[in-house]
């Protein structure tokens, strides 16, 4: 699952350059006798497998030895932790030198499996199958914010729910006219202080109907 976006665009230039690296642990290579069991009926009854804490525990362990030397943190992806946003991917690519991203799945986990974690984060109130794609969110959201991943700082300074927590202005190119639909004048005037004020205006306009929304 993690191929195709781990292959394409920003990311892949960022572990060729160094700046970023990823590695990924099955759980079936911990997994339990001939068959590599990672799961196992609930107690108590009910539907789904649930996966266990013993496997999960070996699993996390491995990670943590292969990067023994490096501020690291353990993190659960689950519907029930803290939602995912911009000051908690800024804190993470600043605070720490490596992050193990633990990837619920089937109908659940262990419970006691939360003790073998730092953090809990969900990206959303919703359910998905598993936790790859939450942790692929985290991984582009976080790469993108280390030093030299983007090539330039100002894409960064510039973006949605960096500057006081602000969506970022309309952004327009050519065609000046498109379907009646045109550009606004200001942007063609050449007047920086003034397309600037126009940005600022624009991006608190659109932060307050952004708020009204949610």
């Amino acid at each position: 699952m993690f191929k195709g976006p781990l292959t394409e665009s920003i990311l892949p230039r960022a572990q060729k350059n160094g700046l970023v690296h990823f590695d990924f642990l099955n759980l079936r290579d911990f997994g339990l006798g001939s068959r590599k069991k990672v799961d196992d009926t609930p107690y108590g009854g009910g539907a789904g497998m649930v996966l266990r804490v013993d496997v999960m525990a070996e699993a996390i362990a491995a990670a943590k030895s292969k990067i023994k030397n490096q501020k690291s943190k353990v993190i659960l992806l689950t519907p029930q932790g803290k939602v995912f946003n911009h000051s908690k991917a800024v804190e993470l690519s600043q605070k720490y030198e490596a992050l193990i991203l633990v990837c619920g799945h089937y109908e659940g986990f262990d419970e006691r499996i939360r003790n073998l974690v730092d953090e809990e984060i969900s990206i959303g109130e919703y359910v998905l199958t598993g936790g790859e794609i939450p942790a692929m969110v985290l991984i582009d959201s976080i790469s993108r914010l280390l030093p030299g991943v983007l090539g330039t700082t100002e894409s960064l300074n510039a973006e949605s729910f960096t500057d006081g927590q602000l969506l970022e202005y309309p952004q327009y190119t050519r065609p000046d006219d498109y379907d009646n639909l045109t550009v606004p004048e200001i942007l063609k005037s050449g007047n920086h202080a003034e397309i600037e004020t126009w940005r600022k205006a624009q991006s608190i306009a659109k932060s307050q109907i952004y708020k009204k929304r949610n």
